[in-house]
């Protein structure tokens, strides 16, 4: 118990700083060109360890095409839409804003599951995130730059946000169904990954996106920070939260959602100067107080003191 703390800690800053690398490592890679990089080293990573485990591919065909297509959802377009809106969006905004999926993973699952239907407090929470959202984005519009790179490349991570949520239903759909191995989704899922980032890393640019730059024309620190991305923030961060998941549960390990901003936001101002403003505090409190709301996790303490309540008190002298 104790070690897979550590993990959720460790896991936490990792992801935290993925932010913080994108933004640095934009400024010479196309975005789908560091997807790419990221998910492929991930990918290799992880096919290796399929091999020296002697695990396998599954032979359904069915469920290889539903973990590719989950790779593409869940990983590729999110890393791609990400690391396009950090081309304007800073990183500890980028952080924050990320920070909205569980909201619309509640909202997609009250359509795809029937045992998880909306609740008022969920709405409360909804509301309350997407104010946060509308707080964090009138930056621009306060700035003056309107509906301009900026904001589009808020958009771009918000649908980022919306890919995950899609990706948390569907993979909780299918693994209930079929269960694989978690080493063996991660592998199948990242190489899904590979492929479609790799169809955006060439195809973008015929939309009027950065072309492809050789590697070799990169600065040594962008180089390194790709490949951090990759074999560090992606193959042995997903590596350790499978283990925070099998020790603590999915619910504890999903309490990194309210770490990760905290850490892209401090990480953001402390190496990129980046600003924290009375808009961004309000906001990030917002989302956060939001996602308490919309997980239900203020239910069981409102239940605890609502128990407390209805025992009798003990006596003077007891």
């Amino acid at each position: 118990m104790k070690r897979a703390w550590i993990y959720f800690w460790v896991v936490s800053v990792i992801w935290g700083s993925s932010f913080l690398f994108m933004r640095v490592g934009v400024e010479e890679l196309p975005a789908a060109q560091m997807a790419f990089t990221r998910v492929g080293i991930a990918a290799v990573c992880m096919n290796i360890i399929l091999l020296l485990t002697r695990r396998h591919y599954p032979t359904n065909r069915r469920t290889l095409l539903l973990l590719l297509l989950l790779g593409m959802v869940n990983t590729g377009l999110p890393f791609t839409l990400l690391a396009w809106g950090e081309q304007t969006v800073e990183s500890g905004m980028t952080g924050v804003l990320q920070a909205i999926t569980p909201v619309f993973a509640v909202i997609i699952a009250h359509f795809a599951f029937a045992d998880e239907r909306i609740t008022p407090m969920k709405i409360l929470g909804i509301a309350i995130s997407f104010g946060g959202i509308l707080v964090l984005t009138s930056r621009d519009l306060a700035s003056g730059s309107g509906f301009g790179a900026d904001l589009s490349g808020e958009i771009a991570i918000l649908v980022a946000s919306l890919c995950y949520g899609i990706g948390t239903n569907f993979s909780r759909k299918m693994l209930r169904e079929r269960a694989p191995d978690t080493i063996v989704v991660a592998a199948v899922t990242m190489t899904g990954a590979s492929i479609i980032t790799l169809v955006l890393m060439f195809a973008l640019p015929l939309l009027g996106d950065r072309a492809p730059v050789a590697y070799t024309s990169l600065s040594s620190d962008v180089f390194q920070i790709a490949l951090v991305l990759g074999f560090v923030n992606t193959f042995i961060a997903y590596l350790m939260f499978y283990n925070v998941i099998a020790d603590l549960g999915a619910a504890r390990a999903s309490m990194v959602t309210y770490v990760i901003p905290v850490i892209s936001v401090a990480l953001g101002a402390l190496f990129l100067q980046e600003l924290i403003d009375v808009r961004m505090l309000i906001g990030s409190a917002l989302i956060l107080v939001g996602l308490v709301l919309v997980n239900g996790w203020l239910r069981p303490l409102l239940q605890r003191r609502r128990f407390a309540a209805k025992q009798p008190r003990s006596a003077v002298g007891d």
